[in-house]
């Protein structure tokens, strides 16, 4: 990552755009659960679990907004619209793998140190 030395991270710092974007609880996971197809809204919430229609809405604005995520709509009655990656979403799915696969392997580990830390009078 290129660093101007003494102005890591600064407001307007790419890594930190993408830390940021990617810092929301939701996004992570509807770029995740849209890898292999487009899907429609319903399907979405079916799919992740625990996610409200508004907070998939805004998430999935959220994403559309900075280029992770397509909307498609089609001139059908009822309407139909659909959420697809877009090629600059698929090229978070190798990192969001790799996160994915550090929290299995120390998921355990840090439920742990949280159910330490909440035990410990402060």
């Amino acid at each position: 990552m290129d660093e101007i030395p003494g102005q890591t991270y600064l407001a307007d710092c790419r890594a930190r755009a993408a830390f940021d974007l990617l810092g929301n609880t939701w996004s992570p996971v509807v770029l995740w659960a849209l890898r292999d197809a487009p899907r429609r809204p319903g399907a979405l919430r079916t799919r992740i679990g625990g996610i409200s229609a508004k907070v998939l809405t805004e998430t999935l604005r959220r994403l559309e907004h900075n280029g992770l995520v397509e909307r498609c709509s089609y001139p059908e009655s009822p309407p139909r619209v659909e959420y697809a990656l877009t090629p600059l979403g698929r090229t978070l799915l190798p990192a969001l793998e790799t996160l994915g696969v550090w929290g299995s392997r120390h998921g355990d580990a840090v439920l742990a140190a949280q159910d330490r830390a909440e035990e410990s009078p402060r």
